[in-house]
């Protein structure tokens, strides 16, 4: 909508100096228009394809060799374990969302919806 629009977007505008530039800048001109919502609309349907691979490169360089020793020891013998705590811990929250989700999206397909 041309509010949500205008309301998000304004708060780029308490930046010092260069908001009210930002603030043009993602309006595309002095006001909210049909290109800026679809600009806005292309943003919100890439940005998942973005973070997607983004959230599994971090994964996979955290869990690299060398990250799971917090004690900064060189010998091996001396360091600890870590990648099996943290690869479940990674599962397990990815599926606690995934069930949520799934449950949000089977059980109240219309309750994220529009009101109208």
């Amino acid at each position: 909508s041309y509010w949500g629009a205008t309301v998000i977007t304004s708060l780029l505008s308490v930046i010092p100096m260069v908001g009210e530039k930002l603030v043009q800048l993602a309006w595309g001109g002095y006001s909210v228009g049909d290109s800026t919502l679809n600009r806005f609309y292309s943003l919100h349907f890439i940005l998942p394809f973005f973070l997607l691979p983004m959230t599994g490169m971090h994964l996979v360089l955290l869990h690299s060799l060398g990250s799971s020793n917090p004690l900064g020891v060189d010998s091996i013998s001396d360091s600890v374990p870590f990648h099996p705590y943290s690869f479940w811990s990674d599962v397990v929250g990815i599926l606690g969302v995934c069930m949520i989700l799934g449950v949000l999206i089977l059980e109240y397909p219309f309750s994220l919806g529009d009101p109208d």
